[in-house]
């Protein structure tokens, strides 16, 4: 396993063998079968995929999968240890045809099988390539209603591309080339005749594979197509079938597809069998999608499902990758956690083709993890003892996250001492030279939709669907509004990203990038107040000044004035209540009011001041210049205490920001003062005061203590 992908052993270890070595049966880097007695013999094997949101790994995990079973011999050539293909389904290549190509002809399953095949037919270590006979003349069959009105150089490209999926090893390349050559020259001539152009490119096809240089197998499976529906057993009919489906679309098409699918699968099984087979070959042939939800991934899974439900049998593993906890194709497949399949695979398959999948998610790496790729990146860059734990704090355990922060580190040593400034940091080398751009926005881009990063950037302020729609409606364009609120929502939830009571967005990370990227959108912030302005006004008491805030609406009002750095009404607030309200109800107000977001400092008019001091610590030290006198009327050692509280509490509530020693024990000393004037509420108090300044130090939330002797829980 890589060095930098941790977390993920249950996959890829070697003693014992992780589950994929038990399902590929050879051991990874090394071409070593993995011991019988550590994979159950079955009759077949799940269909492995890999779920969750974006940033998790997913895509790391298949290209370390990749390199664990191919070796460099020498620079820029890899030998691989078993037949061996990897394909993003997102790639433009698998989403949309050429403008050369015909619709009629092309789907992204067609495509995503070329060039699996080319991949899978690559030479093996010890053994000789795989050819695809069965596959060749269906992907020949289906291409050549594209060609009737196409240039003679476009057909000789495309079909010499297909044909070579039938080469048959380097040892005779030159007769490859001139019976490739030869078909060629049939299917071309074939478009200035008379014959139907779909059967003659057809025959030809067939006619090469009983040539007298193929092999008994590539001529045994030029009858393959005789099973084909209404084929009659004649192989020509079969593929004109195959070739008709194929054109008429969906869901005749889907029809075609899985018998392309199934004709891969057969080419592999057939390198296998038989005794005496020139493939002297440990495990199975190994297929990898990534984003496997999109494009061909789909027509592809469910093509291997149905066939294996239905007892077509293949020893080809599969590994797949989805974004999202699901798919249409997988409702109803087993699920296990990724620590159930460490050691042995607990799958048990019905009669259902979704069945014959394992869906396992991918988890967010642990603590421990943090600690270990921070360290291993910044080992010589004297980073902070505390950046793993609030990297980790930070990212929640996403693996992406962790990664880029902790290049950011060792790139900017100097700024380690906050996740904020490592955040706005240029990041060198992610895109290429002279294009470093912002460490937030590198992880934006893969972290949410590309195409609506406008509108969450926005959105990601708002607490639920109604606060959702009045930024909408404000910020954004007229043609978006409650539809496209809940649209977006819909898709964030299809995504993978977690639903969070108070919170559109609710993955905490994903929404401190987005709020990091919408106050530095403009230039004085003006979009940043502009957002908050908004909810403010959507939480103020509507116009009749006598009535009565309602409390959940005014802790929200006020967490969007700390937004914008206006402390007087949360302080206010707090000190108004704290004899009136229960105490447990009082410290959540605070935490959720500590919650506001926080960067450098600024201006009421949204200029930036010099300097990156966190002035929230210097109010809650109560240093020199901090302090404010207290409203007249008001008792000024309760607002003060409220005051420095308040800002400790926010400073320490910061994902941004290290945990400060002196804020940790400045919120323990005013928690135990004010346990002194509240004795209803005092254990709360008190309690609070030994468990938060550990919370902080641990990177933990703060949350209100639970405390049986309290009796004031029930009251309102």
């Amino acid at each position: 396993m890589s060095s930098r992908l941790h977390g993920r052993g249950a996959l890829f270890d070697a003693e014992p063998a992780g589950l994929v070595p038990r399902l590929v049966g050879v051991r990874p880097h090394e071409l070593r079968a993995v011991d019988p007695k550590e994979y159950a013999s079955r009759e077949e094997l799940p269909l492995l995929v890999l779920s969750g949101g974006r940033g998790l790994g997913k895509s790391a995990v298949l290209r370390e999968v990749l390199s664990a079973y191919q070796e460099v011999t020498r620079p820029g050539r890899q030998l691989r240890h078993t037949p061996l293909a990897l394909i993003d389904c997102e790639q433009e290549a698998f989403t949309r045809s050429r403008p050369e190509q015909t619709p009629e002809a092309w789907s992204p399953v067609s495509q995503a099988l070329l060039v699996l095949a080319e991949q899978l037919g690559e030479r093996v270590k010890h053994a000789g390539e795989v050819v695809f006979p069965r596959l060749m003349t269906g992907l020949v069959a289906v291409a050549a209603s594209g060609w009737r009105d196409a240039d003679a150089e476009r057909i000789r490209r495309e079909l010499s591309r297909i044909l070579l999926l039938n080469e048959g090893g380097t040892g005779i390349t030159g007769l490859a080339g001139r019976w490739a050559g030869r078909v060629v020259s049939k299917v071309i001539a074939a478009t200035s005749g008379q014959a139907p152009f779909v059967a003659a490119a057809i025959e030809a096809t067939l006619e090469s594979v009983t040539e007298g240089f193929a092999g008994r197998r590539q001529q045994k499976s030029s009858t393959w197509y005789r099973t084909y529906p209404n084929a009659g057993g004649n192989a020509q009919r079969g593929l004109i079938l195959l070739s008709q489906h194929f054109r008429a679309g969906s869901p005749s098409r889907e029809h075609a597809e899985r018998r392309l699918v199934r004709a891969l699968l057969a080419d592999l099984t057939e390198a296998y069998a038989g005794i005496g087979s020139r493939l002297r070959r440990l495990g199975r042939p190994l297929i990898l999608l990534d984003n496997a939800h999109t494009g061909p991934g789909p027509g592809l899974m469910e093509a291997v499902l149905r066939d294996r439900a239905e007892g077509f049998a293949d020893e080809v593993a599969f590994v797949a990758a989805i974004r999202g906890p699901d798919h249409p194709v997988l409702h109803g497949a087993p699920r296990l956690e990724l620590t159930e399949v460490a050691r042995r695979t607990d799958w048990r398959p019905d009669t259902s083709p979704a069945s014959r999948a394992l869906v396992v998610p991918l988890p967010p790496l642990s603590a421990d993890d943090t600690l270990h790729i921070v360290g291993a990146v910044c080992e010589t860059a004297g980073t902070p003892a505390g950046l793993p734990r609030a990297t980790h704090r930070l990212t929640g355990g996403n693996p992406l996250g962790i990664d880029l922060l902790a290049e950011a580190a060792r790139q900017h040593p100097r700024r380690a001492g906050s996740l904020g400034l490592l955040l706005v940091a240029p990041l060198a080398g992610e895109r290429g030279p002279g294009e470093a751009r912002p460490v937030y926005g590198a992880l934006l881009e893969k972290l949410v939709p590309g195409d609506r990063l406008e509108e969450l950037t926005v959105l990601a302020a708002a607490h639920d669907l109604e606060s959702a729609v009045a930024l909408a409606d404000a910020q954004l364009p007229a043609d978006f509004g409650s539809a496209g609120v809940r649209t977006l929502q819909a898709r964030l939830a299809a995504e993978g990203l977690p639903s969070v009571p108070g919170h559109f967005a609710g993955d905490p990370f994903v929404r401190t990038l987005l709020l990091l990227r919408l106050h530095h959108g403009q230039d004085g912030h003006g979009k940043w107040r502009e957002v908050h302005e908004t909810l403010i006004e959507h939480y103020s008491p509507d116009g009749d000044t006598d009535s009565p805030d309602d409390p959940g609406q005014a802790r929200h009002r006020l967490h969007h004035e700390l937004s914008l750095s206006d402390t007087s009404g949360a302080v206010a607030h707090l000190r108004d209540t704290f004899s009136t309200l229960d105490v447990r109800t009082w410290l959540d107000t605070l935490c959720f009011l500590a919650t506001a977001p926080y960067f450098h400092a600024h201006d009421e008019e949204g200029r930036d001041l010099d300097g990156q001091d966190d002035r929230r610590a210097a109010t809650a030290l109560d240093r020199v210049g901090t302090r404010q006198p207290a409203p007249e009327g008001t008792d000024p050692v309760l607002h003060q205490r409220v005051r420095r509280l308040l800002h400790a509490v926010w400073q320490l509530s910061d994902p941004l920001v290290l945990p400060d020693e002196r804020v940790c024990e400045r919120m323990r000393f005013e928690l135990l003062q004010l346990c002194e004037l509240h004795k209803e509420g005092g254990a709360l108090l008190w309690q609070a005061a030994q468990d938060w300044p550990e919370d902080a130090r641990a990177g933990r939330p703060l949350r209100t203590p639970e405390d049986e002797t309290d009796d004031s829980d029930g009251e309102a």
